[in-house]
């Protein structure tokens, strides 16, 4: 049946594809192979299937050859973007850097003007209030002179008039006047004395008055300036927290209680900051000095947020150029497929690409890891920890203390990975959060 069947291939296929011969001549002799209707139609058919094959085939490759070339430029478009990205933050970081420099510096001078001021002010109320002292002494000693100078002339025109009413011996009333003379004589040098002490006293005064007068115009011209300095400062001051307000409501962390622990931390001996004056004689202190207070208080707030931003991951583990790879949440396994939770974020670049604590802290853990490769844990205030994987050199040891910035190790590709990356997470409270959430809260500020 099956012989018959190809009968009727070939003789249907033989008005198109005659029968052929193919001759092979040897030295034995010639001889031929017979090529029915049917076989030349399945070499043909063969034939065109392999020439389509190798055709889509050659499409396909040349298609991913343009794609992946169309890919590296782009991914070598947005590295470029991400560089001069990341050089204009780096330079805006060295400007506020300079800026919050050049602001402490010209607190400090201010700090100091205000401290001079304020004792001049303190040596001039002083003075004043000598002077004013003396004054009413003068005046009292000046009154009571006044007054014993208007008894003696009351005690003098006694004595006359009752030596002019008297009847008795010569000899006493001569002695009696004798000695009245001397009295007047001691009297009126004891009036002239007074007179010039009232008259200095007076001329004092006047100039005392005219001192006081002066220092109270002096103490205006430097409650003044007080004024417009302290305004400097506070607008500042203002400009300095916004930022760091800003940066610690986006990380999500528990603002308050952080700058509470912080301050717990702190709280040695001499404390981070003392008011200007304080009142001695139980009386309130003055303006100047309550405004004086109110700005280093804000001050000690602010040094407050500053040792608490040096002790949270902030800033870009990666010191070089690098590209971001995969972000946190869940993904396509790049090696066994499927669905996963990826808990950080991945940095690419060059193999020995420099990789530095984001915050200062305590290494915890230095070695291999399953899956992890060679990795550092880093424990840092507040419940924070940061973990970097895949290095290819591990540069500090447990318990070491870490600084922001501080060179840990070198960009690898150990442990269950694909290529040269860092594998960045960040957890808080031993849960995986976002690493980039903290890394853009800190791009304004570091």
């Amino acid at each position: 049946m099956f012989s018959r069947l190809t009968d009727r291939i070939n003789a249907a296929l033989e008005r198109h594809l005659p029968e052929q011969r193919l001759f092979l001549k040897s030295d034995q002799g010639m001889r031929f192979v017979r090529l029915k209707p049917g076989t030349q139609a399945t070499i043909i058919l063969g034939g065109a299937l392999f020439v389509g094959w190798t055709a889509i085939v050659t499409s396909i490759f040349l298609i991913d050859t343009i794609s992946a070339g169309s890919a590296r430029d782009q991914a070598e478009r947005e590295q470029l973007a991400y560089r001069t990205r990341l050089n204009q933050m780096s330079e805006q970081r060295d400007a506020n850097l300079a800026a919050a420099h050049q602001a402490q510096s010209r607190f400090a001078v201010a700090m100091q003007e205000v401290s001079d001021m304020q004792s001049r002010l303190l040596a001039s109320e002083e003075r004043r209030r000598e002077l004013e002292t003396a004054v009413d002494v003068i005046q009292t000693t000046l009154r009571r002179t006044m007054s014993e100078r208007d008894a003696a002339r009351e005690e003098a025109e006694q004595y006359r008039a009752e030596i002019e009413s008297e009847t008795g011996e010569s000899f006493s009333a001569a002695s009696r006047q004798r000695d009245l003379e001397a009295t007047l004589e001691m009297l009126t040098a004891a009036l002239s004395d007074a007179a010039l002490e009232r008259d200095g006293a007076s001329a004092a005064e006047h100039e005392a008055y005219a001192m006081v007068d002066q220092l109270q115009f002096e103490a205006d011209l430097a409650r003044e300036r007080n004024q417009r300095i302290f305004s400097q400062i506070e607008d500042a001051v203002a400009m300095s927290m916004e930022p760091l307000q800003d940066m610690f409501d986006a990380t999500g962390l528990p603002t308050d209680q952080i700058l509470r622990q912080v301050r717990e931390g702190y709280s040695g001996q001499g404390g981070p900051l003392m008011p200007i004056t304080m009142s001695t004689r139980g009386e309130a202190p003055d303006e100047i000095s309550v405004r004086a207070n109110e700005v280093l208080g804000a001050l000690d707030e602010l040094n407050v947020y500053r040792m608490a931003a040096q002790q949270i991951p902030l800033s870009i583990p990666v010191n070089g150029g690098f590209r971001y790879t995969s972000g946190f949440g869940y993904r396509t396994d790049p090696i066994n497929g499927g669905r996963r939770m990826h808990s950080g974020t991945d940095f690419a670049g060059s193999s020995g690409t420099p990789i530095v604590a984001t915050a200062e802290g305590t290494v915890v853990f230095a070695g291999r890891q399953s899956g992890y490769g060679n990795v550092i844990e880093i424990r840092h205030a507040f419940g924070v920890m940061t973990r970097y994987a895949h290095l290819s050199r591990i540069r500090v040891s447990e318990g070491e203390r870490v600084s922001r910035g501080e060179r840990i190790g070198d960009m690898g590709s150990t442990g269950r990975s694909t290529g040269t990356h860092l594998h960045y997470e960040v957890h808080v409270d031993d849960e995986p959060v976002n690493p980039m959430t903290f890394i853009r809260a800190g791009q304004d500020v570091f």
